[in-house]
């Protein structure tokens, strides 16, 4: 058997089966049986109390045990110590035998025989109580089994066939079709199971778009700069100045720049921890970062994050470059702890980043449309982004006075 339905649905099975024969053999043979020992032998004293005495007459001894009969409503019959009848209301009452004991059976009947403490023999028959053998149990509860089988097969079967329109969905999804979603039904274990594996497959797409984005994106900007140094290269052949160097090596690094941070923008994505953690006290990352730009202005205290420090210094020297590149001095840095958290905001005095451009900024390869200044590549906002979220934060445009916007970043402190 190869299918999970069937093993499920056997196992049921098997279960109804061992408690069906379990409960037929403990109803004919348990101690419950045993037990009713105890009821003959106070029935049989109270029969002895109830009759007259062996020495009185057989026709007072047949008149009580009729009454008793009677009032039973019973069959009976009475004998003496030789096994002599002395009344009966019934004749197909069976004669007693000493070897039976005091509980005898009879097909379709319950016959009672039992030997009173004055040697004499009662054997006594209820036509309202019949005999319940082990097949007859195991037949009642055999009835109930079928039932059960029968209305969990649905069951189980639906349940085994929602696991295969999941698999059906991992095996769609491996062909390459992204967009692949399975229903969710019920809210148990395997509909979770289906939500989480729509989420995955959402997350794939999502992060299968953004690789195809970034490598369009970046074969784009690439050919700018490799366009430049081609040029510069051949110039060069004719007319070999400083300047034309100059802007050929500058070129170069611009390249080896992009080229980086793409790098980083595709680990980030890809890998959701951190290469190292180590305390780090972002006052004092700052304060070295700062060191290499003029008009700078830091103010705060020490605060200490858990993190990487590379990482940390390229977001840090990312947002100082973009406030260089496109804004005006001075540019001012705060480091303030709030709590459980730590802010960092950095601004300057230029125009700002628009609101209706707020949510964009953070994308690879975005630039402001407005923007005067092209130079860039657009990751590194992106990067500044990415790199706040693998250390447990988030990277947000605030409004400041004066209609100027300010970058904050939150972080977890230690």
């Amino acid at each position: 058997m190869k299918r999970l339905y069937q093993k499920i649905y056997l196992t049921i099975i098997a279960s109804l089966v061992v408690v069906v024969i379990t409960a037929g053999l403990t109803w004919r043979f348990g101690p419950g049986f045993r037990q009713d020992n105890t009821v003959f032998e106070i029935t049989r004293e109270l029969v002895s109390i109830a009759l007259p005495p062996a020495t009185a007459t057989k026709e007072q001894q047949a008149q009580v045990a009729e009454a008793l009969a009677k009032r039973l409503k019973i069959d009976l019959a009475l004998y003496d110590d030789n096994r002599t009848l002395i009344v009966s209301t019934n004749p197909a009452l069976p004669q007693p035998e000493k070897k039976t004991g005091p509980l005898k059976h009879k097909r379709g009947n319950l016959v009672w025989t039992f030997q009173l403490s004055d040697k004499r023999w009662i054997v006594a028959k209820a036509p309202q109580f019949r005999e319940h053998s082990a097949l007859g149990m195991i037949g009642f509860l055999g009835a109930i089994a079928l039932i059960i089988a029968l209305c969990a097969y649905p069951v189980v079967r639906g349940l085994t066939r929602r696991l295969e329109r999941l698999q059906v969905g991992v095996e769609t999804l491996g062909t390459g079709d992204l967009g692949t979603r399975v229903e969710v039904q019920g809210k148990d274990e395997i509909a979770q199971l289906a939500t989480s594996f729509n989420a995955a497959a959402a997350q794939i797409e999502d992060l299968f778009e953004t690789h195809r984005q970034l490598l369009a994106n970046a074969s784009h900007e690439l050919r700018t700069p490799l366009a430049r140094i081609r040029l510069g290269i051949e110039l060069l052949k004719t007319d070999a100045t400083q300047e034309r160097q100059n802007n050929i090596e500058r070129d170069i690094q611009e390249l080896d720049q992009m080229i980086d941070e793409i790098l980083l923008v595709s680990r980030l994505e890809a890998v959701h921890s951190l290469d190292s953690e180590d305390d780090i006290d972002l006052l004092a990352l700052v304060a070295e970062e700062c060191a290499r730009y003029d008009a700078c202005w830091l103010h705060g205290e020490p605060s200490f994050v858990r993190g990487d420090a590379r990482l940390l210094r390229r977001l840090i020297r990312n947002l100082l470059d973009n406030a260089s590149r496109h804004g005006k001095p001075p540019v001012e840095i705060e480091v303030a702890p709030q709590g459980d958290t730590i802010t960092l905001s950095i601004s300057d005095h230029g125009e700002g980043i628009p609101k209706s451009e707020w949510q964009n900024v953070f994308k690879p390869f975005y630039r402001l449309r407005d923007s005067q200044n092209k130079t860039g590549s657009g990751l590194g906002l992106a990067l500044v982004a990415q790199i706040a979220k693998r250390h447990g934060g988030t990277a947000e445009i605030v409004q400041k006075q004066d209609q100027q916007s300010s970058i904050r970043i939150i972080l977890p402190s230690i």
